[in-house]
């Protein structure tokens, strides 16, 4: 993808530049709304519309939100889930760009207008991802970046590897995309069977459409409280959360397998991605009574992950041989040592001694 740099940035050049509507989702969060608002306001670039979804809060939250008056587009709602946040914004989307920014997060004021810029220079892209920098519950910044700066922002024509390992690719969180508004309407409505995850949906379906885009760097704050959907503060092993991984991906193999046909991409049932089957390899071992699918053993999953590693075309043979060489570790080790060994892969943050070598075998060879 072209540096979002390189584009002209003289006033003349910033009003060509696509309109991005940032969708602020919202459910008793009225503790960090105003800061997420605030954010989505001071961005530098001249054309962006906020919008606000409240989804039925019983806390502060509307207060807040009518204390911006005109400057943004409230839109009040029934509690219905995050997906039905997500349908209600588009809803009164009218750019060429959408962020869906969770109201615990907060925009970099340069990543509307690096985002614009990159879709600028290529108007067909699907999406464009960038990284976010994780704060504390008093927006303090604790040094983390998800993903792991050692981990390489994946980025062109996807399609092949959506099809095969989806869940390998390394994807930020709901606040780290950017979509074209084109491809959302053509996946909309986000399905609302599910109260939360919703960008498990559009994240990985939309990548079926259209090229991806990366901005490697952080244009956003991920804020870590205790009480996150998709990620949990703290030095434990949170095997609810792994087990709640497991069914969000369960699910969004489902998305991906109805929306391929539409997409023109072919799609195989059986495969399954390294990181899925780590993190079902994570919950039997650790906790087999209460694992989510029925039928897995570890022996199997370990002839699942090694087929799961034998079928990625994007990475080395070493980072095949450790991810095996892993999952055999696991399977095998007394429990209280396979937490550890668990822990090695849940935290990269933990083995930053070796992460430069994890991203050279993150190359193919």
């Amino acid at each position: 993808m072209s540096d979002p740099a390189s584009v002209a940035t003289s006033p003349r050049a910033a009003s060509t530049l696509p309109v991005v509507d940032v969708v602020v989702n919202n459910f008793n969060y009225g503790r960090f709304l105003q800061d997420s608002i605030t954010s989505a306001l001071a961005q530098t670039h001249e054309c962006v519309n906020v919008i606000v979804v409240d989804d039925g809060s019983t806390d502060d939250s509307r207060d807040v939100i009518e204390s911006f008056g005109d400057r943004i587009v409230s839109v009040l709602k029934p509690n219905g889930g995050q997906a039905s946040a997500f349908n209600a914004g588009l809803e009164h989307a009218r750019g060429d760009v959408v962020i869906f920014l969770d109201a615990d997060d907060l925009l970099d004021p340069r990543a509307a207008e690096l985002v614009a810029r990159a879709f600028h220079a290529q108007p067909a892209l699907a999406k464009v991802h960038y990284r976010l920098a994780v704060v504390d519950d008093t927006g303090v910044a604790t040094g983390e970046i998800k993903p792991s700066p050692h981990i390489p922002l994946p980025a062109g024509d996807l399609r092949a590897a959506m099809a095969r390992f989806p869940f390998d690719l390394a994807r930020p969180a709901t606040s780290g995309n950017a979509f074209s508004a084109r491809v959302l309407k053509e996946i909309a409505p986000v399905p609302t069977g599910n109260r939360t995850a919703a960008d498990w949906y559009v994240v990985y379906v939309a990548a079926l459409f259209g090229p991806v885009g990366a901005i490697d760097e952080p244009l956003g704050y991920y804020r870590v409280h205790g009480d996150n959907t998709h990620a949990r503060g703290g030095a434990a092993l949170d095997l609810e959360h792994v087990r709640a991984t497991i069914e969000r991906t369960r699910r969004a193999k489902g998305y991906l397998q109805a929306a391929a046909p539409r997409a023109g991409i072919p799609w195989d049932a059986r495969d399954a991605s390294m990181c899925e089957v780590a993190d079902r390899a994570i919950s039997l071992k650790l906790d087999p009574s209460r694992h989510p699918i029925e039928g897995d053993t570890l022996t199997g999953l370990v002839v699942l992950g090694t087929r799961a590693a034998a079928r990625r075309f994007d990475v080395g043979l070493a980072m095949k041989v450790v991810f095996v060489g892993w999952l055999v570790c696991l399977t095998v080790a007394p429990r209280a040592l396979a937490r550890t060994v668990a822990e090695i892969f849940v935290f990269p943050e933990r083995r930053r001694s070796l992460n430069n070598w994890v991203a050279k075998m993150h190359r193919r060879r």
